[in-house]
């Protein structure tokens, strides 16, 4: 049971940054337009093109489980500073602030799922495993 869990908490975290990679490639310009209007304005044609790259070479290797320590280390450095600007709650109007405080702690969640991922790999059903298992005898 435990190995159907890895892999399962691998799929649905990999689906999350999927969607994020794939909301950041087909909304290009408004994504762009909304990492300026955060106040990042040096290069963000770069900071764009790297955090797709980053999203999906992430949730790639998350999901088949092979250097899935590798891939959510990738996710923890896009996440981190993604939740720290956007959901900045001790910033915001009284209104908003509470919302954006549940988003904040949601991300949270997702960012201590992928730091148990990077202590314990990626487990019994993987990629990894199977290369190992595979192996031809000496």
């Amino acid at each position: 049971m435990k190995g159907i869990s890895d892999l399962l908490g691998r799929i649905f975290l990999g689906v999350i940054f999927i969607y994020e990679g794939l909301d950041k490639l087909f909304f290009y310009a408004q994504n762009k337009a909304t990492m300026v209007e955060y106040g990042i304005t040096f290069m963000p044609d770069f900071f764009l093109v790297a955090t797709i790259g980053i999203l999906f070479l992430g949730a790639f290797l998350l999901v088949i489980g092979y250097y899935a320590r590798v891939g959510a280390f990738l996710l923890i450095l896009y996440w981190v500073p993604f939740t720290l600007i956007v959901y900045s709650f001790w910033n915001d109007a009284p209104d908003v602030q509470m919302v954006n405080a549940l988003d904040f702690m949601r991300n949270l969640a997702v960012l201590g799922g992928l730091f148990l991922l990077m202590a314990n790999g990626s487990g019994e059903y993987s990629v990894r495993r199977l290369i190992h298992v595979m192996r031809l005898p000496k």
